[in-house]
């Protein structure tokens, strides 16, 4: 069966199981055939074993040149060694990497105390205790490793909750998910990684399949992440307003594990910041302004976060 036939039966398939009675939404179809970019990286570092390093290296910048708006958030900046990790996978995962960058970042603005305190407890070792690494990962593909890594903690914890679930009940809206249908799901497991990612086209599979029904520039165009504008581009926002003066105010002492020194230091500089290094601390100013709210709004005692942590 090739890769056209393949992909005609997963989409028919997924639609059928599905029926078509509420909102079909595509959550999944990244996860199952690996369509975000740090996947593609994972591909270019450790999928084919033939490549040079030359050839990986002119890959890798062509990737980060066509995905600019990704650096950092989907994809790391640049290399970071977790060495727990890689004694456990042999490798480090793109995905694992990003988040080390943002914890890092995290780090910067916390209370020394804080740091001190945990500064011995290796997270991303925890995590992998938490996954079956003998029977789901160990001697698989790379490729296949990161998702399944990716499909355990990026995907129930935030997309089908915060982005699906939420977002659709909110809005008085039932999401159904035929890309998650199991059949469609064991399929894609069993699927070669080169008709997931084909040269560096990724989500290859699933292009074929609606290849009939699509523009030329939407089959042609990479997968690039889906975010609200950052609310410290707009600095005459309410969100931005928000930020700024909840951070500045007294509920940044609530949690007790942030330094208001550094804290207010980053808000200082974020006017002068070029839009890639606003759009990173972006992303954590907006980590802990969500921390300090839920701290209030929950009634929390000072400390438990730091005592939860």
């Amino acid at each position: 069966m090739n890769a056209h036939s393949v992909a005609k039966y997963l989409l028919s398939r997924a639609v059928r199981d599905s029926g078509i009675k509420v909102v079909l939404t595509g959550e999944g179809s990244d996860e199952i055939f690996a369509g975000y970019p740090h996947f593609r990286r994972d591909m270019v570092l450790y999928g084919d074993v033939g490549r040079s390093p030359d050839a990986r290296q002119q890959l890798l910048a062509q990737l980060e040149a066509s995905n600019r708006v990704s650096i950092g958030i989907l994809m790391p900046q640049r290399s970071v060694a977790i060495e727990s990790v890689r004694s456990v996978l042999g490798f480090v995962p793109s995905t694992l990497e990003v988040w080390a960058e943002m914890g890092k970042s995290l780090l910067a603005v916390v209370d020394e105390s804080f740091a001190k305190a945990f500064k011995e407890r290796d997270t991303f070792r925890v995590l992998l205790n938490h996954l079956d690494v003998e029977r789901q990962l160990a001697g698989r593909d790379p490729l296949n490793q990161s998702l399944y890594v990716w499909s355990k903690t990026f995907l129930p914890n935030y997309i089908l909750s915060n982005l699906g679930d939420r977002m659709e009940m909110a809005h008085s809206v039932e999401g159904r998910l035929p890309f998650l249908d199991h059949h469609v799901a064991a399929e894609a497991a069993r699927m070669p990684v080169s008709m997931k990612i084909k040269g560096m086209t990724e989500k290859y599979v699933l292009r074929e399949a609606a290849k009939p029904v699509l523009t030329e520039a939407v089959y042609r165009r990479q997968k690039h992440p889906f975010m609200s504008p950052p609310a410290t581009m707009q600095r005459d926002g309410r969100l931005y307003a928000l930020l700024q003066d909840t951070l500045r105010g007294r509920l940044l002492d609530g949690p007790a594990i942030y330094d208001r020194r550094k804290v207010v230091a980053l808000l200082d500089s974020v006017p002068s910041m070029d839009t890639a290094t606003r759009t990173r601390a972006d992303t954590m100013l907006m980590w802990v302004l969500s921390i300090c709210l839920l701290h209030d709004r929950l009634g929390m005692s000072s400390g438990v976060v730091a005592q939860a942590a």
